[in-house]
């Protein structure tokens, strides 16, 4: 594993280089413009969803934290060609009665194109989306490996529509199917998320996050890490709250607990970030 000082700096020049952001599901950013968000999370998980769908405690009273640093981002490299790229920085721990491990370091890297196949004021707007997940520099073998070292490619069909001028808000649909090349099963991701501004300043969102397995992958697993298992279904509710400080800039606040899931942890996620846009 490298040093913290190395991962560090490699975090901090991807996070200069990747300066942009977030424009919400279907939508594309306009031709030079950007999103960034930084984020600080904490996810806490003292549960475990069984074979059976039941949350359950963790043996020998098990508890996993993440910390972690994240940053995403989305430029417009045309009106209908939008650029994505996300990395974390993670501080791991897994303590149970019979032994303590920890892990440190950048997680797995997302890379991915958003393409507008339709954009109209009756039907909504209309993209598909390539991704591909790069493992990050850390080692599987590790006692508590940030990831499961491995590439994935996702292919993704999104639906947006704004909801004005009924309400000042939006809703948007996604659909995909994620290859996983080696032991874990392959994925169908879904997501259901509808967002709204209360004022000129407030706005909240609420999504639907599901991950359903395909049930295709090795049963072993033996990595330590309880959120990286090779067949586990999981549905998260993503709450959020946000304040636009001006045009540019704007804070938000979220809360992400796991609702439902099958062979994984049942833990919950807490988020505060900043981003910046173009105005």
């Amino acid at each position: 594993m490298k040093t913290l000082m190395q991962q560090s700096f490699v975090v901090l020049v991807f996070i200069i280089a990747s300066a942009t952001a977030c424009f919400a599901g279907a939508w594309t950013a306009k031709q030079n413009t950007f999103y960034d968000k930084l984020a600080l999370n904490y996810y806490y998980a003292g549960d475990d969803f069984d074979a059976d769908g039941d949350r359950k405690d963790t043996p020998d009273n098990g508890k996993f934290t993440d910390y972690n640093i994240s940053n995403y981002f989305e430029f417009g490299l045309l009106d209908n060609l939008t650029v994505i790229n996300s990395l974390t920085y993670k501080w791991l721990e897994n303590d149970n009665d019979l032994s303590t491990s920890e892990g440190y370091g950048i997680g797995d890297i997302d890379l991915g194109l958003r393409y507008k196949l339709l954009d109209s004021e009756k039907i909504g707007i209309i993209s598909t989306q390539l991704l591909v997940k790069i493992p990050g520099p850390y080692d599987k073998d590790d006692d508590l490996p940030l990831g499961n070292d491995q590439f994935d490619t996702e292919i993704k069909m999104l639906y947006g529509r704004s909801l004005y001028p009924v309400i000042p808000g939006y809703f948007n649909v996604e659909l995909g199917y994620r290859w996983r090349f080696e032991d874990p099963s392959d994925e169908v991701r879904y997501l259901i998320e509808f967002g709204m501004d209360i004022t000129k300043s407030i706005f909240t969102r609420a999504k639907l996050d599901g991950i359903y397995s395909i049930d295709n992958g090795k049963r072993t697993d033996s990595s330590g890490n309880p959120t990286t298992t090779n067949n586990f279904d999981l549905g998260k509710l993503d709450l959020t709250l946000g304040y636009k400080i001006t045009p540019a800039w704007g804070v938000e606040v979220s809360y992400v607990p796991a609702i439902y899931g099958q062979n994984t942890a049942a833990g919950a996620t807490y988020t505060m970030g900043i981003y910046f846009k173009t105005p």
